[in-house]
């Protein structure tokens, strides 16, 4: 078990802490430690507050909400088109430009070699 600290423990801890942190430093930790103290009740005052916030939070999720569209003119719909598909379009338009302007060219079929 823990023994009982009286103020003459107290005393010597806070003469050490003193000697140790420097008269500068010591009014800055008492501070922050002040503030963790309060931040640990409060978060540990509100663990049984959250449940109960909890069950009015369920009264919302029973209904989704509707989405409606702006006020204004009927909604324009657009086509997508990658960019992919885009510069093979382009492709496809050179191509058939320069097969209209292309002189045609003899050629023999050559059969495939069946080893």
């Amino acid at each position: 078990m823990i023994p009982n600290i009286g103020p003459l423990e107290i005393a010597i801890v806070l003469i050490i802490a003193l000697i140790v942190f420097g008269p500068k430093r010591l009014p800055e930790l008492g501070k922050s430690l002040g503030r963790g103290i309060n931040e640990f009740r409060e978060g540990v005052s509100k663990i049984g507050d959250d449940d109960k916030d909890d069950e009015d939070d369920d009264e919302f999720d029973d209904e989704p909400a509707a989405l409606e569209p702006p006020p204004g003119d009927d909604p324009v719909v657009t086509e997508i088109v990658k960019e992919d598909n885009r510069r093979e379009a382009e492709i496809a338009k050179a191509d058939a430009a320069h097969a209209a302007d292309a002189e045609p060219v003899e050629s023999e079929v050559v059969p495939e070699r069946q080893d």
